[in-house]
């Protein structure tokens, strides 16, 4: 699988690490009332869809950066790549 890394180019899928669900970006809040059952859901809780899905890689093999992939768990298409500092401040300044 090729991963087109938005600033190295294509790029072979074993220089990276998958760390699962982008949605981990989202950690929850500690001061929350029930940060508890809020940190249960964010370490333990996953959804297992099929179809598109948006992933943590972490590039080991290179420059050591976070990227959000958007890829098809059922064809492994990839549509989208995105350094994971731009989607997470996207999500930031969509949810104010």
């Amino acid at each position: 699988m090729i991963i087109n890394h938005p600033l190295l180019g294509p790029r072979d899928a074993s220089e990276f690490v998958y760390l699962g669900d982008a949605s981990l970006i989202e950690r929850p809040s500690a001061s929350k009332e029930n940060a508890s059952l809020l940190f249960h859901d964010y370490l333990y809780l996953r959804d297992n869809s099929s179809g598109d899905h948006k992933e943590l890689w972490y590039h080991e093999q290179g420059d050591r950066s976070w990227l959000v992939v958007h890829r098809n768990t059922t064809t492994h298409e990839i549509t989208k790549v995105e350094i994971a500092k731009d989607y997470a401040l996207k999500k930031v300044n969509i949810s104010d």
